[in-house]
């Protein structure tokens, strides 16, 4: 049988997509207020399990399932161009998820059951039955909850030791899982036609594309909205300051992305995107500096 060359394993996997939970692992650990030393292997450990092993994971599984919409949208990714040969892409996905529940093992309970409910929603978003990925709605939530969300309350939690994060800390990863739902709707805007054809509701195909980019935004938005009004009421109005000044500058990014969505989803992401994950780390510092994670009410 035909293997796949290194290049193109290494595409499948997508490294540009691990930012997300990795960076989101990392605000889970800030929130913390535990000392980075002191847990340094876990932080590793951490960031590992959720970028290169559970993301490539979900990008494996995603590429597998999507690959005759891929033939039409991405002909060029490795499994529609021939360069991941067989079922190649497949075992991959298989691999990669056996290697990260492995790896969660050593981080105990909380590693291990955020790595297993990682990997259900990356296999439930591509695969059938469930294929959430053809509901946009359905799909983009649990993608939030994977990319932010999970990888927050994991980072928080392994570095507490298994303690249950404090509820500042649950709401403010629930609030950037909400807003991460708009992020993944701009992804979306570059597949459009394909994803038609192929019976995939994308919300840009269910909504169209410029009511789908009101609603990714607004979807961004409020959250973060919400994070400032909390980081405000918690007493930490530096750090609030900082959310609301990365948040005015995406609204004004958002104005010239709603003018033409199509053509510059993939501009905003790159720095719109940018500013929330600015936003999302110093709400992190804001705990870390109040002392409240770990504390309790």
């Amino acid at each position: 049988m035909a293997r796949p060359q290194l290049s193109a394993v290494a595409e499948l996997l997508k490294p540009i997509t691990w930012f997300p939970p990795m960076w989101a692992f990392a605000c889970g650990v800030v929130a913390s207020g535990v000392a980075f030393g002191e847990r340094w292997w876990m932080i590793v450990l951490g960031v590992l399990l959720a970028g290169p092993l559970v993301c490539a994971t979900s990008q494996a599984v995603n590429d597998w399932f999507d690959r005759h919409v891929d033939a039409i949208n991405e002909p060029h990714r490795p499994i529609p161009s021939g360069r991941m040969p067989g079922r190649w892409g497949l075992y991959i996905a298989l691999i990669w998820t056996l290697l990260s529940l492995v790896v969660a093992s050593a981080l105990g309970p909380w590693g291990f059951g955020a790595a297993v409910l990682g990997l259900a929603l990356a296999w439930a978003y591509s695969a059938p039955p469930l294929r959430l990925k053809l509901n946009g709605w359905w799909g983009n939530a649990a993608c939030g909850v994977c990319y932010e969300g999970l990888a927050w309350v994991t980072g928080a939690a392994v570095m507490a030791g298994g303690a249950m994060p404090d509820e500042r800390s649950l709401l403010l990863a629930a609030l950037y899982s909400i807003g991460a739902h708009g992020i993944m709707t701009l992804n979306d805007f570059k597949s459009v036609d394909g994803d038609r054809q192929m019976g995939v509701g994308s919300l840009p195909v269910r909504l169209g594309v410029n009511r789908a980019a009101r609603v990714a935004c607004w979807a961004m938005a409020i959250p973060q909205a919400v994070v400032v009004i909390a980081l405000l009421g918690w007493g930490q109005a530096v750090h609030a300051g900082v959310v609301a000044v990365m948040l005015l500058a995406q609204l004004l990014l958002m104005r010239r992305f709603l003018e033409r969505p199509a053509e510059r989803a993939v501009w905003y992401s790159g720095f719109g995107v940018l500013l929330y994950v600015l936003g999302m780390l110093a709400s992190a510092f804001a705990l870390r500096a109040s002392g409240f994670e770990g504390a309790g009410l």
